[in-house]
């Protein structure tokens, strides 16, 4: 299984938030972030898995944390299904192993951001489970076709926050708005927002997340 990290915001949590970081980083990228989630109605446990180390294509294959290796950066780009899959199976085994420890598969939210956020969206629509939310930030569908072909549709009612910087250099803002306007019109609950940022997440962002998981029962 892969290793991770975990956090909580109190005792006894009422969801775990599962959240997948970007190319390149690592479980602890996004650990700094738990404390904006303290809040008098949940109590979130949150794991941060980190990625296996693989050479990545576009980066002249140089060896870092990726979920798949990337090819190409241009929208139209061929991918990498055999990584994503793989990747996919581990994120769902960790899944797994929280519902063998006693939470249901409605107190999981999965979250990702860049290339983190893409494994998230195509767990979402390929997976096993009805989760409790989604949580999709600058990213893209890494597979569009499985809207076509291969959903599993167990997430069609679940809320999905997505979310992507205006000026975002590394994944174009176009795509962010081509992946909401996919699953909307397939008929996903989409809660879109966009922000006047680059490629990252900003407080803005973050206080939106935290007003998005508390409309969770």
């Amino acid at each position: 299984m892969l290793e991770y990290i975990t956090a909580d915001t109190g005792n006894n949590p009422d969801y775990v938030i599962i959240w997948l970081h970007g190319l390149g980083a690592d479980g602890h990228d996004f650990e700094p972030v738990v404390p904006q989630f303290n809040n008098p109605k949940h109590v979130f446990k949150f794991i941060f898995p980190h990625a296996p180390v693989q050479p990545v294509t576009i980066n002249g294959g140089m060896a870092m944390r990726a979920w798949y290796d990337i090819l190409a950066m241009d929208i139209n780009r061929e991918v990498d299904k055999a990584g994503i899959e793989a990747s996919a199976e581990q994120i769902n085994a960790l899944i797994e192993a929280q519902i063998k420890a006693g939470f249901a598969p409605d107190q999981i939210v999965l979250a990702g951001f860049s290339q983190g956020g893409a494994l998230t969206l195509h767990l979402a629509l390929t997976g096993h489970y009805k989760l409790a939310a989604v949580i999709a930030l600058s990213c893209y569908l890494p597979i569009p076709q499985v809207l076509d072909r291969e959903q599993s549709k167990h997430n069609k009612t679940t809320p999905f926050f997505i979310a992507h910087g205006q000026h975002d250099p590394v994944v174009p803002y176009q795509l962010g708005m081509q992946t909401q306007q996919r699953l909307k019109t397939a008929g996903y609950q989409v809660d879109w927002h966009s922000y006047p940022i680059q490629h990252g997440v900003d407080i803005n962002e973050l206080n939106d997340i935290k007003a998005f998981l508390l409309q969770l029962p």
